[in-house]
């Protein structure tokens, strides 16, 4: 039996786990790591990594695009005027249309700032990017980024980094019920076990960096 697969803004992954380029103690392992983990989707720090490609000090030199989806995020913005900045940034060094929007609120626990997020999510839409929007496990907030024209949403298990897992598993099967766009749970997945108990709120995938970049092994 094959699982189902994921399609977000039209295009379709056969995995459901998407990894991040952060925190890893070096390139060689963040290469090995992605490889082992079978993501499709790898999201890349717009406003962090060096955008050229030919440089061995940008991540992006060994990442493949022939061989994984590079998502863009804007990871580090804190108002909706940077978060557009980057994203555009990114269309323009090649990336595709997808983003990861992230906007942040709160520089210690790295919440979103919602009001901020949907500004910005409005307008990158109008502008033709498919919008995959960090958010929180809020109800109202998950449907008015779906109301925008957002690609998918990404409510947070936990804060980013944090590994404390999913902590609101209510909000987060709600917000998978009653979103027709796919929702993928992004940040604070800290352990195989915390991916299980995710995937069984009957979510579309999770996104996880910490928890992998970290790991002893």
């Amino acid at each position: 039996m094959r699982d189902e697969p994921l399609t977000i803004g039209g295009h379709t992954f056969t995995s459901r786990l998407m990894v991040g380029t952060g925190k890893y103690p070096d390139m060689d392992t963040m290469v090995r790591a992605i490889e082992a983990s079978g993501a499709e989707v790898v999201t890349v720090a717009v406003r962090r990594v060096n955008l050229d490609r030919s440089k061995e000090s940008s991540v992006l030199h060994f990442l493949d695009p022939k061989k994984i989806f590079l998502l863009a995020n804007t990871a580090g913005c804190y108002t909706a005027a940077d978060a557009i900045r980057y994203a555009r940034l990114a269309r323009e060094a090649g990336f595709n249309a997808f983003v990861k929007l992230e906007v942040i609120g709160d520089e210690e626990t790295l919440l979103p700032d919602v009001a901020g997020l949907l500004e910005a999510a409005k307008v990158l839409v109008q502008e033709g990017f498919k919008v995959l929007a960090y958010t929180n496990e809020d109800l109202i907030t998950a449907l008015r980024l779906e109301d925008a024209g957002c690609a998918a949403v990404m409510p947070l298990a936990s804060p980013i980094g944090s590994g404390l897992g999913l902590l609101n598993p209510f909000s987060v099967r709600t917000i998978k019920r009653r979103l027709r766009v796919p929702v993928i749970v992004d940040a604070g997945v800290g352990t195989a076990s915390d991916a299980c108990v995710t995937m069984e709120q009957g979510v579309d995938g999770i996104l996880m960096n910490t928890a992998i970049a970290a790991a002893q092994d």
